[in-house]
């Protein structure tokens, strides 16, 4: 009596689709991460001088720069005193200049004549009466 017999039992398969499609992508996970994890250690061993660069870039932008406190100017220092005077010219500069590019100013006989003077005799009071009169 054979031990074995010549007709083969055929073996229960059953392919699930869910199990099928899991254990595809785990697998193309995996290996996705073996694939980035191989690249990583090579880079690391492989160049390593290419990297440093980087590496003090990145640390640089982890620790932002420490921001020097401006030095305190005194409000009577003469420096600050000549900005003051210069921000005023300049705002009172910009309203003559405004002033004489108004049109609704021509129709206007005061302002006229005190930009007239403004123009042959330039002064502070020539200047505040221009920004009085003037629109």
């Amino acid at each position: 009596m054979p031990y074995r017999s010549n007709t083969r039992r055929p073996l229960p398969i059953r392919f699930s689709t869910l199990q099928l499609t899991v254990s595809i992508a785990l697998g193309l996970w995996l290996g996705f991460l073996a694939i980035v994890l191989t690249c990583w250690l090579a880079s690391r061993f492989v160049f390593p001088e290419q990297l440093a660069p980087v590496a003090q870039a990145v640390q640089r932008l982890a620790k932002p720069p420490v921001v020097q406190p401006a030095p305190d100017i005194p409000p009577q220092s003469p420096l600050f005193e000549q900005y003051k005077e210069n921000l005023r010219k300049n705002e009172q500069q910009q309203a003559l200049d405004q002033a004489r590019s108004n049109n609704r100013n021509l129709s206007n006989p005061k302002c006229q004549f005190w930009l007239q003077q403004d123009q042959t005799a330039p002064s502070e009071k020539t200047r505040a009466n221009v920004l009085q009169f003037c629109d």
